[in-house]
Formats: C-alpha cells, sequence, structure tokens
C-alpha cells in the first residue's frame, strides 16, 4: 500500500508540474503590445517574452528613438546630422551615424548612383518636396546644385569626422533612419531573450520567429496605390526572421490635365533631371530593415529593368513592385524569390 501511495503522490505532482508548465508556456506566448510616435510617424511592437515588463520596455524604446532623433534627425536644430549640415567639420559622429553611413555608402555603389542621400537639394527644387508644386528650373540652376550633390562628395575620415568636398551638401537619412531604429528595437528584443515578435515604424517592419495566434510566419500587408481616402491593401506577405520596407509615390502625384494621367516623376542624381517612372511602389525583403529601406527607396529612382535586374543580382534581396501600365491599370511584378499570400 506504501508503495502505491507513493506512485500516486508522484503522478499527482507530475500532474501539477505539467499543467504549470503549460500555463506558463501559454502565459509566455500571450502577445503583448506597444505603441508611441517616432520619426514624425509611429511604431508598434508586438511580442510574446511576458518577462519584458511594458512600461520598463517603452521606455527603453522610447531612448533609442530619443538617441537616433540626437544622431540623424533633420528636424532636430542640435541634432548631429543638423550641425554638419550648417558645416561643422570637427563633430565626431556616434557608432549609429556611422553604421547608417556605411550603409549608406554600399547602397550607393551597388545602385550605381541612383541611391543618393545628398539628392534632397534637387528635389526641393523641382518642387516635389513636401507641399510644393513641380516647377522647372534652368541648366544653370540644376548644375549649380549638381555641384553640390553626390555621395562620393562625402567620407568619414579617420577622427570619425564628416567631410564635405562643398559646404552646401546636404545630408539627409531619411530613407535609411526609420529602417534603421525598427533594427535597434528587435536587437533590444532579441538582447532581453524576445524570440517572437514583429517590430513596426511607419509601415518600416522586421519580423522574428512567428506569430503567436498561428504559429506560422508573420503576415505582414502592403498598401493598395489605388485607395483613395480608405486604406486599403493589395498583397500579404508571410515573414520569418526578415524585414520588409515599402517606398511608395502614390500619395505625392499630380493628374495631367489633358489626359487625367497620373504624373510621378523622380529625380535622377546622377544627372539632376527629373524622369517620369511608372512604379507606384516597391516593396523589398532583406536581412535587416535599414537595407530594406534604401533598396525599397532606390528602386523608385532607378530605371524599372535595371532595379529588376539588381535584385536578381543579390541573393539576400527580394522585391515587388507595383506598376502602372499604359491603360491605367496597375500590374504586379516579383522578383524570383519573392514568396506572397
Amino acid at each position: 500500500m506504501w508503495s502505491i501511495s507513493m506512485d500516486l503522490h508522484k503522478l499527482y505532482n507530475f500532474l501539477l508540474l505539467l499543467l504549470f508548465v503549460s500555463c506558463q508556456s501559454i502565459q509566455e506566448k500571450e502577445p503583448q503590445q506597444i505603441s508611441g510616435f517616432a520619426l514624425g510617424t509611429t511604431y508598434s511592437v508586438t511580442y510574446t517574452n511576458s518577462s519584458l515588463e511594458v512600461e520598463e520596455l517603452k521606455r527603453e524604446i522610447d531612448s533609442l528613438i530619443d538617441l537616433m532623433n540626437g544622431s540623424m534627425s533633420t528636424y532636430v536644430e542640435d541634432s548631429s546630422i543638423s550641425k554638419i549640415n550648417r558645416g561643422d567639420s570637427l563633430l565626431q559622429v556616434d557608432e549609429h551615424f556611422e553604421k547608417v553611413y556605411g550603409m549608406a555608402s554600399e547602397v550607393w555603389k551597388k545602385t550605381k548612383g541612383y541611391f543618393d542621400p545628398t539628392v534632397g537639394a534637387l528635389v526641393n527644387a523641382y518642387g516635389f518636396g513636401p507641399d510644393t508644386d513641380y516647377t522647372p528650373i534652368s541648366e544653370d540652376q540644376r548644375d549649380e546644385i549638381l555641384t553640390y550633390t553626390g555621395w562620393d562628395k562625402t567620407r568619414i575620415t579617420s577622427k570619425k569626422t564628416v567631410q564635405k568636398e562643398h559646404p552646401q551638401l546636404y545630408f539627409d537619412f531619411n530613407a535609411l533612419a526609420k529602417g534603421y531604429a525598427v533594427d535597434l528595437i528587435a536587437d533590444l528584443l532579441r538582447a532581453k531573450g524576445s524570440t517572437d515578435f514583429l517590430v513596426e515604424i511607419g509601415g518600416e517592419i522586421v519580423a522574428e520567429g512567428f506569430s503567436p495566434k498561428s504559429q506560422k510566419p508573420w503576415r505582414v500587408a502592403i498598401d493598395d496605390p489605388r485607395q483613395t481616402q480608405e486604406r486599403s491593401f493589395i498583397t500579404i506577405v508571410p515573414l520569418t526572421n526578415q524585414a520588409l520596407a515599402t517606398s511608395g509615390n502614390y500619395r505625392k502625384f499630380k493628374i495631367e490635365e489633358a489626359t487625367g494621367k497620373r504624373l510621378v516623376h523622380s529625380i535622377n542624381p546622377k544627372t539632376g533631371n527629373p524622369f517620369p517612372t511608372e512604379v507606384l511602389s516597391a516593396s523589398v525583403i532583406a536581412p535587416s530593415c535599414m537595407q530594406a529601406d534604401a533598396y525599397a527607396t532606390a528602386l523608385m529612382v532607378m530605371p524599372l529593368e535595371e532595379s529588376k535586374a539588381l535584385i536578381e543580382r543579390e541573393p539576400h534581396l527580394e522585391a515587388y513592385w507595383v506598376v502602372e501600365a499604359e491603360n491605367g491599370n496597375i500590374k504586379e511584378l516579383y522578383s524570383s524569390g519573392f514568396l506572397y499570400k
């Protein structure tokens, strides 16, 4: 009898332990959410590690965003990039600025100069900046701006200072900063032991592990460029341990009065001339969100056939284009390894 009682007692304890572990496992998979404002837009974080206290994690995320603003925001007057744009050649940049600069150099080289974070002065001169209208500029004006446009006219010295060949050269890391901020938050979550999470800033995304609801890859929607007042999506992309960024000009376009055709222009940073493009949006999947962000921007500027060839050459990149056809309809183009719904 004693032996039987002990066996029952062990079985009881085992069942209690099993119940505890099961409940703990379910609790760890219960998603937590954090949201806020960052870099002129919003951010959201969904994660499944219950040991990460929400308020504490939000403070750390907001601290990272403040760090980013202090380094690379052109809207912050005393940020490093603002000081450099005003001509400070003695300021030593931090590791974050240096990493973003390094990625910009890599993408500039691989896109043969079509990606260029110094092109902002040309964009504004033609009226393609915010709340402005297209205005042709003279060849002399264009050529003058080109003298202080060009990524190859910049460098970081061994002392971590930035040198510009022309004092009016203007840095704008908008095409990389959001993606880099997403990467920083993802690294923070990994360091704290989270294995399943989704980080998003203004549509730029890192998806790690699996969705806690389905136990399958995260499903991320891409905006439909045909949307008007109500937001709609054109496709859904499964992501796991990947980053996704989308760039589009379907919110910034003009309608030609005579034909009613949508006019979209981009600036060729090598010639300084605007050219029409049929690409309405480009989405890139990459190992890092900063990389995806930069290449998605580049695909909006490059001639379509060149951009398709570029993506096929890069083994770690996949892309999806939404293109306006001649009849006014749209067509969707995919790189060979792009997975979608």
